[in-house]
């Protein structure tokens, strides 16, 4: 038994090396019969698995880049949907009669607005770079510059009692407001007016108003006296004393007496 098992290794070895042998002898024959065509399809097929190998490699290199791209572009949508918010909180709190003098007085500005607008946003979007957007602080500006025009919110006015709001619009109190800021507006020029700019007749009210200007409270602050309420807007009725009176509880304006005149201080909403 042992002898057989031996004598059939060796012929499986031996038919194993024929195979082999063989196998050999035709890759031999192949090679003799086509030498030249076989080295150029060879050549052939390495460049273009090279050339594939480079489609991939670019292929991944762009993945990357989009990859690292997607975080400034949630920035950028987010800042443009941050930005369009602070458009419609101020769209909603500017009167409608101011917004339509406005944009009836400046129609090609809006279109070039817009028109610029457009090519920021493209180019903005082909770059993919967002910045920060700076946090402004304004500071109360001590009697320098416009006054302030800080209007109310729809949530301000409808958070106020019933009695206290009665028959008031968000429309009428944001006029008012309008108004107060032409008062004060009128009250700094007169207050810094030369001598030789004004009307005999009004210079001692330059001078009273000075006065008052500098007292404790009033100075620094823009302001204006009751008695320059005459409109348009706002008037010394019964709606106009609603609308002070919600004004004063918002914290808009504030009130003193100086001498005989009750003076209106325009104030920082809280």
């Amino acid at each position: 038994m042992e002898a057989k098992e031996a004598g059939s290794s060796v012929e499986s070895i031996i038919v194993s090396f024929n195979t082999r042998i063989s196998e050999l002898q035709e890759l031999i024959i192949a090679r003799n019969m086509y030498p030249g065509s076989a080295v150029a399809d060879l050549t052939a097929v390495d460049a273009a698995v090279k050339a594939m190998e480079l489609q991939v490699q670019s292929i991944k290199d762009r993945l990357r880049e989009e990859t690292l791209a997607l975080p400034k572009a949630k920035k950028l949508i987010e800042a443009s949907l941050k930005q369009q918010k602070k458009l419609q909180e101020m769209a909603t709190h500017v009167p409608s009669h101011l917004t339509t003098k406005t944009m009836s007085s400046l129609p090609d500005s809006n279109h070039h607005l817009q028109s610029d607008s457009s090519k920021d946003d493209l180019s903005l979007l082909g770059s993919l770079k967002v910045e920060e957007e700076p946090v402004v602080v304004h500071k109360e500006k001590k009697g320098r510059g416009p006054p302030p025009l800080w209007y109310i919110s729809g949530d301000e006015l409808g958070s106020l009692s019933s009695y206290m709001r009665g028959r008031l619009t968000l429309e009428k109190v944001n006029a008012a407001i309008n108004d107060m800021a032409a008062y004060a507006e009128s009250t700094a020029q007169l207050i810094s007016a030369p001598k030789k700019k004004l009307p005999e007749n009004m210079w001692e009210r330059a001078l009273e108003l000075r006065d008052i200007a500098m007292t404790e409270g009033v100075k620094g602050k823009h302001f204006f006296l009751e008695s320059d309420i005459k409109g348009p807007s706002l008037k010394l009725d019964n709606t106009g004393k609603a609308i002070l009176t919600v004004l004063r509880h918002l914290g808009r304006i504030s009130e003193t007496r100086v001498g005989h005149h009750r003076v209106i201080i325009l104030s920082r909403p809280h």
